[in-house]
This record gives C-alpha cells, structure tokens and sequence, in this order.
C-alpha cells in the first residue's frame, strides 16, 4: 500500500473540499498539476514554488491565509514531483524544469506576481527574476539553493537526498524540519520514496556535474522587493550559502533569519509563514 501516495490524495481532497481548484494543464507541452485558490485580497498572484523532492502540497496549510491578502494563489507541481507526470528534459535536468515553470507563468500565471521559492525552487525563482523580470512583481526567496558552493560542498548537499535506507531518509528528515514531527519519522520507508524518483536524482545528478549555480551578478540586478528568509534551525543547506547571499543581494532586499524555521517553515509553522509575506507585501506596497 502507498501510504505516503494516499496521504497525498487526502490532503488534495480536504483542499479542494474547501474550495481550492486542483488540475493538471498543458503546459509547454508538459501536464502539470497544480493548486489554484481565489483570494480575497487587493495584492498580486502569490505563486508558491516547492524544493526538490517536495510538493504543492507542502504549500497547502498556507492557502487560506495567503487568500485574505493576495488576489489569487497558485502552487504548481514541478514535473515529476507530486501530482505532476514524470519528466526531466531539456538540454539538462534542471534547465528543463525551469523551462517548464517560466511556460507556467506565461501561460498560466499571465500577470507580475509575488514569487515565493523555497530551496530548488528558490534558486528557479531568483534565475526567473533575472531573466524575465516582468513575470515578477516581487520575490520571495525560503532557504534558497543556488550559491555557488565549492564541489565538495555542493557534493556533501546533494549527497543528503542519495537516501539508501530508512535511516538515510530519518536523517534527512531531521535536517528538514526544526522540530522533525513524528509522523515524518515513523514513516521513513514510505517518505523515502518521495527522494529516489527518477526525477529527483537526475536533477541531483546534473546538479552535481554541471556544478549548477547562480551567477552573483543576476541577484545583485534585482530590482524588484526581495524577502530573503533563513531558518535559525536550518540544517540542509550550509552556512556557505547564506553568507553568499548577503553577499550579492541587492540594497533593497531583507534579510531574514528566524527562530524556529528550518528549511521548509511552510509545513511547519505556516501561520508565522504567512505572516512574513503578509508583512513584506504591506511593506513593498504589493
């Protein structure tokens, strides 16, 4: 039995119970499900992008609040993560997943909005603000990846996600969470396969043999608001890389590090999540 599938499937059917629009589009020639809810608020679209491994799902206990201040919600799947179809692509794995995620907000976003990435799906939002700035009214960027790390380094980060046993995945999962909740732990056997899909490990992969990372000079370009969040808890990815962003983010960017986040705050503590985008959007006037 897929008990982590069937989790999945649960929390899919509890959101669109409440209202949120779950479908799969076509875009850039690749299904792509995603999350869509309707806020209420005068702000942009908020268009949450999940981390390597992850999932729209992570996104889905911060829906509703995001709702009373943003117009619209969106949280897609990339490809081959969650409800999406398995796909790398491209010329290489990671420059075909961030191929798919600019078609997604041509074709489906089609307006500026707030941008919020979390670790992977971070350092897609950071290369998305510089190369299409358009597309980004602001930025949001959770724990992200991206910096250039020396080869070992960025080996010793990718090496976490090589997960081989269960206690391969609860290490991981200890690295994720501030406080790695029970259930994540007990069920090790089922989260490990959520990190040795196909999809995951060519991204890691080529991650690792092209040495992939953000050109310093693309962050210091930025011209829109940036909200930079660092977990005090975070564990996954090293130091290295905070001291490299405060290194090249632009004057205008906040630079957050905060008590009791670790690497994905959205499923931990999405209230106080919430709250600092609400806050940074009242702040930059979105």
């Amino acid at each position: 039995m897929d008990l982590m599938g069937g989790m999945q499937k649960a929390m899919r059917r509890v959101l669109v119970a409440r209202g949120v629009e779950s479908e799969t589009v076509n875009v850039g020639g690749q299904a792509v499900h995603h999350y869509a809810l309707e806020g209420q608020g005068k702000g942009p679209p908020v268009v949450l992008v999940h981390g390597l491994g992850g999932s729209a799902n992570g996104f889905g206990r911060t829906f509703f609040g995001l709702a009373k201040r943003f117009s619209r919600v969106l949280a897609p799947d990339l490809p081959g993560h969650g409800f999406s179809g398995e796909y790398c692509g491209g010329p290489t794995c990671v420059q075909g997943q961030f191929d798919v995620l600019r078609a997604y907000f041509e074709q489906v976003v089609k307006t500026p909005a707030l941008v919020v990435g979390n670790s992977l799906g971070g350092a897609m939002a950071v290369n998305l603000a510089s190369d299409h700035p358009s597309l980004v009214k602001a930025l949001a960027l959770v724990s992200p990846a991206g910096a250039e790390l020396t080869p070992e380094a960025l080996a010793a980060l990718l090496g976490h996600f090589a997960v081989k046993s269960n206690a391969d995945v609860r290490a991981l999962t200890k690295r994720l969470f501030h406080r790695p909740p029970l259930a994540a732990m007990l069920l090790a056997s089922e989260l490990r396969k959520f990190y040795t899909t196909p999809t995951v490990q060519a991204l890691a992969a080529d991650a690792l043999a092209t040495q992939a990372s953000i050109a310093p000079q693309a962050v210091r370009d930025l011209q829109m608001p940036v909200l930079f969040l660092w977990g005090g808890s975070e564990r996954l990815l090293p130091p290295e890389i905070l001291t490299w962003y405060r290194q090249h983010l632009p004057a205008q960017a906040e630079v957050h590090v905060v008590e009791g986040f670790g690497h994905v705050p959205q499923m931990e503590r999405p209230d106080a999540f919430v709250s600092h985008l609400v806050g940074f959007a009242d702040r930059a006037g979105l």
